[in-house]
């Protein structure tokens, strides 16, 4: 930032501030001006003069009250506006009281409407010309007279320009700005919308054939030494079922498929299997990974597998992004009982990954993926720096349905 930028800033932050600013420059103008006298014997001469006391106390006072030109306008229009016609009716040489008045009804035509700032527009250029003509010292015609009259419009007409300005410009953010809240409400909804579709086909889909499979396979253990035909029967219905659920499923899925993508994968889901893979490609990119891992021997269901992969990738791509070009990462796998403890440490000094609250979705998308199996996921910055993100994943998942009783 420029140091007239921040200047016009720190102003704008206290606009008494300015306020008394420009107060004193219009004050020092018109005292500079009550010293200057334009007439000569021999035509223009910019020659010094000596002001009358009461044109330097008139300056004084509206001098004074522009420094509450944004809290009160008219009052203050109206303190500058008789001064001027005091300065006007006695002043002779007259003093430049006028220019007080000019800054006031500017401020009255930027801070209200049209109307208002029409009316007391030629309220305030009527008031002040027709004293300079009517009851003043000099000629009706004179140049200063038509100065009145001409700066006391153009105040007006200025500030009416600045306040179609502020209402163009406010009005251009704020529709933005609606435009902005109505699209991410509708991006939203839609989204919700289309997970609650995908929900409910999904569970139409599992819950009627899983209901038959489940029926079936129960008939076919229960007449399977004595009946076999009926037993073969039920089994064989029960792969129709899940023949049926599989290409429902497929079908379900297929619907969230890209123009772009495969048809089917071409290779079996990653695991843990390629952490050592994994490192490699982020310590390719430059990042110093080491990997220390006591989980050998370990089967994990498939699940488990992709889900620990996935947590060291997603935390590894946070590593990469928001911990700094120096920081060092380093990632455990350790058997711990009936669990698998995936861990991941960097020591950077950068910023701290985005949360669910921020608006990222890497640390929201981890939390959901061992959520959904039973785990828990902690994240969070270390102390002495860096951050620590660790995954607690079940080696053997829940996922058989409690026998009937009967």
């Amino acid at each position: 930032m420029t140091p007239l930028a921040r200047a016009r800033h720190r102003l704008k932050a206290h606009p008494l501030a300015l306020d008394s600013a420009l107060a004193a420059a219009v004050l020092l103008c018109m005292l500079a001006g009550s010293f200057i006298d334009p007439h000569g014997d021999r035509g223009v001469s910019w020659s010094l003069r000596s002001p009358d006391p009461l044109s330097l106390l008139l300056i004084t006072l509206g001098g004074v009250a522009l420094v509450l030109r944004r809290i009160a306008p008219l009052a203050v229009l109206a303190v500058t506006g008789a001064c001027s016609v005091a300065e006007s009716v006695t002043g002779d040489p007259r003093a430049p009281v006028a220019m007080s008045a000019v800054i006031a009804l500017y401020t009255v035509a930027s801070t209200t409407d049209r109307p208002t700032a029409w009316r007391v527009g030629l309220l305030t250029m009527t008031v002040l010309t027709g004293a300079a003509m009517l009851a003043g010292p000099l000629p009706w015609y004179a140049q200063e007279n038509v100065a009145i009259l001409a700066w006391t419009g153009i105040g007006a007409t200025a500030g009416d320009a600045v306040r179609s300005r502020r209402a163009v410009v406010r009005a251009i953010r704020e529709r933005a700005e609606r435009a902005e809240r109505t699209r991410e409400e509708e991006a939203r909804r839609r989204v919700a919308e289309e997970r609650l579709r995908i929900a409910r086909d999904l569970h139409d889909v599992v819950a009627h054939h899983i209901a038959l499979v489940n029926v079936q396979a129960g008939v076919a253990a229960h007449v399977m030494d004595k009946r076999p035909d009926q037993a073969k029967e039920a089994l064989a219905h029960v792969r129709e079922a899940s023949r049926s659920a599989l290409n429902e499923l497929r079908a379900t899925v297929g619907l969230l498929r890209q123009s772009g993508d495969p048809e089917a994968p071409t290779e079996p889901a990653p695991g843990l299997y390629r952490l050592d893979e994994l490192a490699g490609t982020f310590r390719n990119a430059g990042l110093r990974v080491e990997v220390a891992r006591s989980d050998h021997g370990t089967e994990l269901p498939a699940a488990v597998d992709l889900a620990a992969y996935r947590v060291v990738q997603e935390a590894l791509t946070n590593v990469r992004k928001h911990a700094g070009p120096e920081a060092r990462a380093e990632v455990s796998v350790v058997r711990v009982g009936p669990h698998i403890e995936v861990t991941v440490l960097d020591d950077g000094a950068g910023d701290v990954p985005a949360s669910e609250d921020g608006g990222g979705h890497g640390l929201l998308g981890m939390r959901e993926r061992v959520t959904a199996l039973r785990g828990a996921l902690t994240t969070g910055p270390r102390y002495g720096g860096g951050y620590r993100v660790h995954a607690i994943l079940p080696v053997e998942t829940r996922s058989a349905v409690p026998e009937d009783s009967a």
